[in-house]
């Protein structure tokens, strides 16, 4: 770039860093644990893999895009960042239906174990009433 104060050149030098494969950054790491305190380790680190997979992505069209013009860099990015939001990664509806379900099967299972200490019970009081039956029966002598 040149030091002309008229000179309205608006590309951008993008520098590209390197990454071995399956490394979570430091910044990454920071972030999500960060926002996501209290999920589970396994949702942390498949938001994590998420991140690093975007970047990489993000890296390797801008290393194979060269230099951008700084309109050309925003547009992608809001493309992107407008895609990531319009995709619904997971659908309220269907995590409600799953609940649903688990709460009928969980009924259904609760009665069904109400229902066999019921005949349970009934039948040890028929066993208690024969064996008092027995024990107090008249012998013969």
């Amino acid at each position: 770039m040149t030091a002309d104060p008229n000179n309205t050149d608006t590309s951008v030098e993008v520098q590209i860093i390197p990454q071995t494969t399956n490394q979570i950054t430091p910044q990454t790491n920071e972030l999500v644990e960060t926002e996501m305190a209290g999920e589970s380790d396994d949702l942390k680190n498949e938001t994590k893999a998420l991140i690093d997979a975007l970047k990489k992505r993000a890296q390797a069209e801008a290393q194979s895009a060269g230099t951008l013009t700084r309109e050309a860099y925003l547009n992608a990015v809001r493309r992107a960042r407008e895609t990531i939001e319009g995709n619904q990664l997971i659908e309220r509806d269907r995590i409600e239906y799953s609940f649903s379900l688990i709460q009928k099967e969980a009924e259904k299972n609760w009665h069904s174990v109400v229902k066999e200490v019921a005949e349970l019970g009934d039948r040890l009081a028929d066993a208690a009433k024969a064996a008092w039956e027995v024990l107090t029966a008249p012998r013969p002598r």
